[in-house]
């Protein structure tokens, strides 16, 4: 049977739109589908709908700690965006493979179900694992699920590696993450009556502003990090919803916040901090309508990342991808839930730059799955060495 390449299991993988929204369960059954041809069996942790699925898979040995090769399969959306080219299909231009997701993150999936044949060849000592998941880039939420299955395995995993694109360097910090949204109630009434309503835009844009406020108090008196490509946490407003008509008070505005949080500082203090001040205006806008009123909810967010540099995952990651250095990104992954969740020592690699991620005409470049194919190989041979 011959062996396939990185590049055709990606464009087999790019094939599948998994935007978050829709069923990832069409890749699911074709990567189960290509794990059986090599005997692999595997096993679906679904999600509360069955519709979609994450998927874990060990090569080797189960009875001693091995190695997670985590990633996931859902896609940001295409929707608004002017591709040159399919972004369902492979496009090569230029020593680049074009698809959604050939960056984010089906390249690092790709190399590793290329691995799979000399992974099951080479008898290993240690096992290595496959965990792939759904709902990444809407909270990193789908891999919960399979990590409160895999909490209770008799035999932890002494490492994870998470194949973000990190152009194939080590990376061992990430920050937490508290996602916002904010319903503001007011009352309605003719504009030319203003002061008998309550403008919930009025009040909207006030929690903005301390939303500014904040991020600014942060940037410049909060904890810093130079290892990080942003050094201090940061908050962000990136949605806004209100109004109907100028001539009419609107009675409803809603509004989509963030934090992003450095290690050493408390997310879930500066959700707090946003929800007293939401009090205050609350309390304002009831002496005029009893009825208005402000919700403040999280519907998403994930824990921070902080490996140690000397750690044992850092000291393998490095040496597996040939890299003597290391840094902190101030975007989100899974890591953060395998070290929280499942007290796995993470760190991130993987191939192509997330400076493509989430655009149109999103590529990798096919230098970037060559030197993880390479990573692939010397990973095999670590887990073979025992």
């Amino acid at each position: 049977m011959p062996i396939p390449t990185t590049r055709a299991i990606l464009a087999d993988l790019v094939g599948f739109d998994t935007t978050s929204r829709d069923s990832n369960l069409p890749l699911i059954a074709h990567v189960e589908a290509f794990l059986g041809r090599y005997g692999v069996e595997s096993r679906r942790v679904y999600d509360e709908t069955g519709a979609k699925a994450n998927l874990w898979a060990t090569i080797g040995p189960k009875d001693v700690p091995g190695l997670i090769l985590s990633g996931h399969t859902d896609t940001v959306p295409v929707d608004g965006q002017d591709w040159a080219s399919d972004p369902f299909g492979i496009e090569e231009r230029d020593g680049r493979l074009y698809g959604r997701g050939s960056c984010d993150m089906k390249g690092f999936l790709a190399a590793a179900l290329a691995a799979v044949p000399s992974m099951v060849a080479a008898d290993l000592a240690r096992p290595i694992h496959l965990a792939f998941s759904y709902d990444e880039e809407v909270g990193c939420v789908g891999v919960k699920r399979l990590l409160e299955v895999l909490q209770d395995e008799p035999v932890k995993p002494a490492f994870c590696i998470v194949g973000e694109p990190t152009l194939m360097q080590v990376v061992i910090g990430h920050k937490a993450k508290r996602s916002i949204r904010v319903t503001v109630r007011g009352r309605t009434c003719h504009s030319s009556l203003a002061p008998q309503g309550v403008n919930a835009v009025d009040y909207a844009a006030l929690l903005i502003v301390r939303m500014r406020e904040i991020a600014r108090r942060l940037a410049e008196a909060g904890v810093v990090d130079a290892a990080y490509d942003v050094p201090y946490t940061t908050a962000h407003t990136g949605v806004v919803n209100g109004g109907t008509a100028l001539n009419i008070v609107p009675d409803r505005c809603r509004l989509d916040c963030e934090f992003r949080v450095m290690p050493g500082e408390d997310a879930d203090a500066l959700v707090d901090e946003l929800q007293a001040y939401a009090r205050e205006l609350e309390a304002e806008m009831q002496d005029v309508a009893p009825e208005a009123g402000i919700e403040v909810d999280v519907f998403a967010g994930f824990p921070g990342l902080e490996t140690a540099p000397e750690a044992d995952v850092t000291v393998l990651a490095k040496r597996l991808a040939e890299s003597n250095g290391h840094s902190k990104v101030a975007y989100g992954t899974e890591a953060g839930r395998f070290h929280a969740m499942l007290g796995v020592p993470t760190a991130i690699v993987g191939p192509g730059s997330i400076e493509q991620a989430h655009k149109a005409d999103e590529y990798i470049e096919i230098a970037q799955l060559d030197a993880c194919d390479r990573f692939m190989q010397r990973l095999v041979e670590w887990a073979r060495q025992g």
